[in-house]
């Protein structure tokens, strides 16, 4: 985007807003590895204090947490560990089969078999048994998983003092984003006339992904996925205000041409691995290109905003070949997540080094040239592992106070947890 916006003053920033796109919990899981990453590289990046958030799908579940004062660092923890204090990610929250959903289509297969056979015998001349038996499609369950689930564990966390499961009560601005089944329609959670609803019945709602979980029904409407009609809705945080807007996107095509090379792939053909990778590629496609229109509507649109936009290499078949459903490799996922965006803003040093700076922010380059892994990270806040490499620093002792605040903190938010 044009590069129009004033350099701040010392310790002055610009209005950042998050925009945080869907992928599943895999994409969730992606997105918190880069927001780790960027936590500990970016000098002056609070996360938890951005002027706006907005998230669709799994980026919803994410900007929900992060304006709720979810660290990108506990949220990292989370993944792997089942300790008191930590909101651990587990299976089940996401993949509880719909038992409810599945009985009730399977107990109308009868009445519609009986209705088709009605409609053939009173239609001859005009239906054939073929054709009225595809009312029998009406049996097909509308999702696969249950995502109540995902509503009372996001309840639970936003219950623990300091959090708020109502929008109204954030310190910052978060945006849900859903769509209408009915009207087809996107809708903005967080905003009027919506801004009722509660926080974790609108992220079950922009979740939920069709064939994967039934829609969410809000005051007699059925909400699905807001990544249907978009892919990022960035442009909700830009008018908002935003003055540098972070976008993450965890989905992206693969380019299979160095897969052979790279013994991923025997040959560099999709079509050799099947139906769920087409469709994987066509799904992916179509939500990368969506971006990219989206992305050049904001240049001429937002001409006074810095846009930063992180997400995977089209050569990352690491990402691509990971079921995104699936839990297995999750801190394999997070850990990758957080070495390639560090790789990845090492090597746009000198592009993106200027941008933050005029926003008030610093690429801390020191840090992204150290060997560093994620998991021995995010037992401590960055500022600490930022003074620990011996980077120089005119308010150390400003720094050691926010950083043990920080420790203090987590401390408390564990205790209160537990009790």
């Amino acid at each position: 985007m044009k590069k129009s916006v004033p350099n701040k003053g010392a310790g002055s920033t610009s209005k950042v807003g998050l925009a945080l796109a869907g992928g599943g919990p895999e994409g969730a899981i992606y997105e918190i590895g880069v927001l780790s990453a960027l936590e500990e590289a970016v000098i002056g990046l609070d996360l938890n204090a951005a002027h706006i958030y907005v998230g669709v799908s799994a980026g919803a579940f994410v900007g929900a947490n992060l304006a709720n004062g979810l660290t990108a660092r506990q949220m990292s923890r989370a993944i792997i560990k089942h300790e008191p204090g930590e909101h651990p990610f587990v299976p089940e929250i996401f993949f509880t089969l719909a038992t409810g959903e599945l009985g009730r289509r399977i107990l109308s297969v009868p009445r519609l078999a009986w209705q088709a056979l009605v409609d053939f015998s009173t239609n001859r001349d005009d239906i054939s048994l073929r054709a009225s038996l595809t009312s029998l499609t009406r049996a097909l369950p509308v999702g696969i998983f249950d995502n109540e689930p995902i509503r009372r564990y996001l309840e639970k966390i936003y219950s623990i003092k300091g959090r708020t499961d109502d929008f109204r009560q954030l310190k910052r601005k978060l945006v849900v984003v859903a769509s209408d089944l009915d009207s087809g329609q996107a809708v903005r959670f967080g905003e009027p006339p919506f801004e009722d609803v509660p926080i974790s019945t609108a992220v079950q709602a922009s979740t939920a992904l069709p064939g994967v979980y039934p829609p969410v029904v809000i005051d007699g409407r059925h909400y699905v996925d807001g990544v249907l009609l978009k892919t990022l809705h960035g442009s909700v945080a830009l008018e908002a205000g935003a003055e540098l807007l972070i976008c993450i996107n965890p989905i992206v095509p693969v380019d299979t041409s160095e897969a052979v090379e790279q013994g991923v792939m025997r040959r560099g053909k999709l079509t050799d691995r099947g139906l769920v990778s087409v469709l994987s590629q066509s799904l992916r496609t179509l939500v990368r290109s969506r971006l990219e229109a989206g992305l050049l509507g904001y240049d001429n649109k937002f001409e006074g905003a810095d846009l930063l936009l992180l997400e995977p290499a089209r050569e990352d078949y690491r990402m691509f070949f990971t079921n995104i459903f699936s839990f297995s490799r999750r801190q394999a996922v997070c850990e990758h997540a957080y070495a390639s965006t560090r790789k990845q803003l090492l090597a746009r040093f000198d592009e993106l080094a200027p941008m933050l700076e005029r926003h008030g922010l610093s690429l801390d380059r020191q840090v992204l040239e150290e060997e560093r892994a994620l998991w021995p990270a995010v037992a401590e806040s960055p500022a600490s592992l930022r003074a620990q490499s011996g980077v120089p620093s005119g308010a150390s002792s400003s720094r050691q106070v926010l950083t043990d605040l920080d420790a203090a903190l987590d401390r408390l938010d564990r205790v209160l947890a537990e009790a």
